[in-house]
């Protein structure tokens, strides 16, 4: 059975500089039935205003993925990396044993829009580590894009844990069909657009989840981006 999860009842932090809602707890925001998915821990849609951002902070024992879908974000971290993420790239970082990260909009005049994601490793105390990577924005239109996997077979960025991630962007009345395997959970979050996912209709900031589904018929009633996890659930 499909569950969907409706845009208003994410958390939403709005500050100054940042305007980010959150599908499971969070910060301030707390609901004991909102408290991951399987190995996902966080999922947060943040929008950081030109010239602002987080300032260093620290992070342990996370995969933490970013995915830049507007503007570019500038990151700084203890291992000495520095870089800027942009549109179409993708950020892996593990955390690992204890990392400490800046992240700032990298301009002055444009807004940038991301995804920040966290997932439980398979093991603590990991050591830290950094990794990004373009990924064709053409590669996703009307069809799934694999940029996060349990392993970098495929060109996808590697984390550690047993959980693959997907972009789309699916054209108006176009449609995509997913098959995934037994025992595992699937979470689908609409970043803008409309969709029809098995019949159950989602707007911007909806997702669906199953943990005993395994088939996913997507059709888009308006041009529409999305994310979509398949991941273990025990």
């Amino acid at each position: 059975m499909l569950t969907k999860i409706n845009s208003e009842h994410r958390g939403k932090t709005k500050i100054g500089w940042l305007e980010s809602y959150h599908s499971f707890s969070f910060s301030n925001f707390f609901n004991p039935e909102m408290m991951g998915f399987g190995p996902i821990r966080v999922l947060n849609d943040d929008r950081i205003l030109p010239g602002s951002g987080f300032p260093k902070h620290p992070h342990r024992d996370m995969e933490i993925v970013t995915i830049i879908l507007e503007g570019a974000l500038a990151h700084e971290d203890s291992t000495g990396t520095k870089e800027v993420i942009r549109k179409g790239e993708v950020q892996r970082m593990s955390a690992g044993s204890g990392i400490m990260h800046s992240e700032f909009n990298n301009s002055n005049e444009e807004g940038v829009h991301l995804l920040q994601i966290w997932f439980l490793p398979n093991a603590n105390g990991l050591k830290p580590s950094y990794d990004q990577k373009k990924f064709p924005i053409t590669e996703r239109i009307n069809k799934l894009q694999k940029i996060v996997g349990s392993s970098d077979q495929n060109g996808e960025l590697k984390i550690e844990q047993d959980a693959d991630l997907f972009i789309s962007f699916l054209e108006d009345q176009k449609t995509l069909e997913y098959s995934g395997r037994d025992n595992r959970g699937l979470y689908l979050y609409l970043i803008e657009g409309r969709l029809d996912v098995n019949g159950i209709k989602l707007s911007t900031g909806d997702a669906v989840k199953t943990n005993d589904e395994t088939k996913l018929k997507i059709k888009a009633d308006a041009d529409s981006q999305f994310i979509l996890f398949d991941v273990i659930m025990n």
